[in-house]
């Protein structure tokens, strides 16, 4: 924008250089590996999680299946990115019928609609056989940290009690690191993985989706950065113990 308005100025030969640069920047980034290599490196901080034995007290679910503002336009539930955090949760919640569910998820909005997700994730659970008295609904939270905060009030951990974190595998590290951070220990179990595998490093991809993985690393790498500055988490680049 700054090197198109400098066109028409005596700047002119500044603004096309920009202009040119802004291209050639957008063209890297859409179209090279970039964006993949970020979110491969979030992905793969934390192995998949492998069933056990014992039984876990319950499972922490965070927020981002379901888009509740297209959600409450239409007047039913409707899937959003993260859609695998409650595919896994209920897989879970089959496999460990005496855990409890705790489904943390508010509005972000900081304008318009008030509408909550969990309150629609509340439908979809019992829509696939989980029974309402299994599932919390934790509806407050507006970020990540709040997730963390209120989650631990609800589910008011005993010691010796082992919780599962569901969340999506790029999410992961900036969530662990929360959690510890609160005093809530967890178990990750990351779902909802973006890229294939090591392969990724040297795929070129099409332009739109380049730039949309790529937005969905920086949001996550700024996030883990801002975190850290602010004192929300301990660790840059939270990994597993």
């Amino acid at each position: 924008m700054i090197g198109i308005s400098l066109l028409v100025t005596r700047y002119a030969s500044m603004g096309r250089a920009l202009v040119v640069c802004s291209f050639l920047g957008l063209a890297i980034c859409g179209i090279s590996p970039l964006g993949s290599v970020l979110l491969l490196e979030l992905e793969d901080r934390f192995p998949p999680w492998k069933p056990t034995q014992d039984a876990p007290a319950g499972i922490v679910v965070l927020g981002g299946a379901i888009d509740p503002d297209i959600s409450a336009g239409r007047d039913a539930a409707v899937a959003d990115i993260g859609i695998d955090r409650v595919i896994k949760a209920v897989q879970l919640a089959h496999r460990y019928p005496q855990a409890r569910i705790i489904y943390s998820s508010g509005s972000a909005n900081l304008v318009g609609s008030d509408a909550r997700e969990a309150d629609y994730a509340f439908q979809t659970f019992n829509s696939l056989g989980i029974p309402p008295d299994r599932v919390t609904i934790e509806r407050n939270s507006r970020n990540t940290v709040e997730n963390a905060v209120y989650s631990k009030v609800l589910a008011d951990p005993k010691p010796g009690e082992r919780w599962l974190l569901v969340t999506s595998a790029y999410h992961m590290p900036r969530s662990i690191g929360i959690f510890r951070k609160v005093g809530f220990p967890v178990i990750p179990v990351p779902v909802g993985w973006r890229t294939v595998g090591p392969g990724d490093r040297f795929r070129f991809s099409t332009f739109f989706f380049g730039i949309a993985q790529l937005n969905l690393a920086a949001h996550e790498w700024i996030g883990l950065l801002a975190y850290w500055i602010a004192g929300k988490t301990t660790e840059l680049f939270p990994g597993p113990d």
